[in-house]
């Protein structure tokens, strides 16, 4: 009889693991849609034999049913450090093609027809102006070409600089989200410790979703997890301790004052009263071989640069450094090159209308008309007023096209010898109102109120036709480089068009990579799914196999009870 009510329990051991069972697959089921959910496995094992006989050949056992001996949490460490390292490339690319997409669009055509425009329409306006300097119809079209070419120059960087700030903004909503997660990471581990404790049950929910936020961290910065005996996983970000076992480290923002461009930075790390802070994201790092090309936010960072750039950026600056530096932000290069190109032009025009030539003497102190003393040296530039052409009031200096907002062209001095010169007052690298940028420059105000003023008649009211004619080779000139990395002299128009080729190039190259790395990642997020992706027809198939069983055991018991009743009634 002992072995008759113990099958009895076999039979409702078996009829509780299969239920146990199907409640798993179901559970699966449910959730095969839910982002992140790893599916469920059941494993089952034997309840322990016990001895009952002993025999020559081998010892005796009665089996007491079996149970669950496991619910598996299946995931592949190796897959999920994979995925999140080829993730976070993804993301850098992605982010940096997006920024070179950015300033495409706002050349407008990926052949920037709509700027070169601007700039093939001053040429030929200064065409038009060396058949007849004198004509007030070419001069006037001189007039409206250069308002027009400065317009749509400065409108083409302060759409870059909108840009940065877009970019600006993104890389604030970043930290906001990394600090989120770490947060969230920071309370799943606590909550699971809590859960795990008793070492009986498994958080699997909580872990499920702990992997999910670790993986969308991984696509902002580039990230390194341990876990830790007790469950806590252990985050470092940019190989700084980030998550750990009694909380996460929050991220600040240093915020520029002049250009509101805000960089990462650790506080915990930082002296903030001596004003130094420690960045989160080392920029001067950046290394596909290295593995540091990783996350959005780095990207963001590069892309944006640290300032609004100008031609002084790259002015001097030797091929080692440029590639090292400025070349890595695609907005800040762009602001640069478009900068130089614009410096380039105005200086050219200006060094024409109003031509400079060293002084050439000995030492000497002039005077200017406030009575301070100015030193010239043989080196010191100033009007050639020899070979200066004049507008209509046959002024001396004569009136440049192009000013600036800090200066003016010609300080008028007096030279010992009762001699006038008109200093030229050179571009001051410290003081950007003072050089020829962008921002900086405008078309000549009384230029614009009265056109005939611009320089057109020689000296003996001639028409200048030779100074037309020097205007015209202008842009001739193929002396002019893109930056530090070109090699290739080339014209104004060539700079535009190799400036445009470039952004191509460097497009294409950061979308490939994006591209190549999206695969990448898609592939091992497949084979990822294998292991933890739930399969609609796997757990049909496993519900029909647990069903089958539990009916089974449902058929075992109720022979076994049969026989029992069939027993307990012959005995009486």
């Amino acid at each position: 009889m002992a072995n008759g009510f113990g099958s009895l329990y076999v039979g409702a051991s078996a009829l509780r693991s299969e239920q146990n069972a199907l409640n798993v697959v179901a559970n699966n089921l449910s959730n095969v849609n839910t982002k992140g959910y790893v599916r469920q496995q059941v494993i089952f094992a034997d309840v322990d034999y016990t001895p009952f006989a002993t025999a020559a050949v081998s010892t005796q056992q009665l089996g007491l049913g079996v149970s669950i001996g496991d619910v598996v949490h299946a995931r592949d460490i190796f897959l999920d450090k994979a995925y999140r390292s080829e993730s976070g490339r993804q993301a850098f690319y992605a982010a940096s093609y997006d920024a070179v997409s950015e300033v495409e669009t706002y050349l407008q055509e990926s052949d920037g027809v709509a700027f070169k425009t601007a700039l093939n329409d001053l040429y030929e306006a200064f065409a038009e102006f060396s058949k007849d300097p004198a004509d007030a119809v070419n001069q006037n079209l001189v007039m409206q070409k250069a308002s027009l070419f400065i317009t749509r120059t400065r409108n083409l960087d302060n759409g870059l600089r909108e840009y940065q700030q877009t970019i600006n903004k993104k890389i604030s909503d970043d930290v906001v989200r990394i600090n989120e997660l770490g947060k969230k990471i920071s309370e799943l581990n606590l909550n699971i410790q809590r859960v795990e404790s008793a070492g009986i049950e498994t958080a699997m929910d909580l872990r499920d979703m702990r992997d999910l936020y670790l993986d969308e961290l991984s696509s902002l910065a580039k990230i390194s997890t341990t876990e830790t005996n007790e469950g806590v996983v252990k985050v470092q970000l940019e190989g700084v301790e980030f998550v750990t076992e009694t909380g996460y480290m929050t991220m600040a923002v240093h915020r520029d004052a002049r250009t509101g461009f805000e960089t990462p930075y650790w506080p915990q790390l930082s002296d903030l009263e001596r004003d130094e802070i420690y960045e989160v994201f080392n920029m001067d790092n950046i290394d596909a071989t290295k593995n540091t090309d990783s996350g959005e936010v780095k990207a963001l960072l590069m892309a944006r640069g640290d300032h609004w750039a100008t031609y002084l950026d790259m002015d001097g600056l030797s091929q080692y450094d440029y590639e090292r530096g400025l070349a890595n932000s695609v907005m800040m290069n762009a602001e640069a090159e478009i900068d130089k190109l614009c410096h380039s032009i105005v200086t050219a025009i200006n060094n024409v209308l109003c031509p400079n030539k060293a002084y050439g003497g000995a030492d000497v102190t002039a005077t200017d008309a406030h009575g301070n003393e100015i030193t010239i040296t043989k080196d010191t530039l100033i009007l050639d007023t020899d070979n200066c052409f004049l507008g209509s009031d046959d002024r001396i200096p004569p009136h440049e096209l192009f000013v600036r907002n800090g200066c003016e062209r010609y300080t008028e001095a007096t030279l010992p010898d009762g001699t006038t010169v008109y200093i030229y007052n050179e571009e001051d690298p410290s003081d950007t109102a003072k050089c020829y940028t962008v921002h900086s420059t405008n078309v000549n105000p009384d230029l614009v109120e009265e056109e005939s003023l611009l320089p057109h008649k020689a000296q003996n009211d001639n028409v200048g036709y030779d100074l037309g004619a020097e205007l015209e080779k202008v842009w001739d000139d193929n002396s002019y480089k893109l930056n530090p990395s070109d090699e290739t002299p080339c014209t104004f128009s060539e700079f535009y068009t190799k400036m445009v080729g470039e952004l191509g190039t460097v497009g294409s190259i950061y979308n490939t990579t994006a591209q190549s790395l999206k695969d990448t990642t898609d592939s091992i997020d497949f084979n990822r799914q294998s292991v933890i992706g739930v399969s609609s027809d796997e757990e049909l198939t496993n519900m029909i196999k647990f069903q089958a069983a539990y009916n089974a055991a449902s058929r075992y018991i109720s022979v076994v009870s049969s026989m029992i009743e069939h027993l307990l009634t012959s005995l009486y």
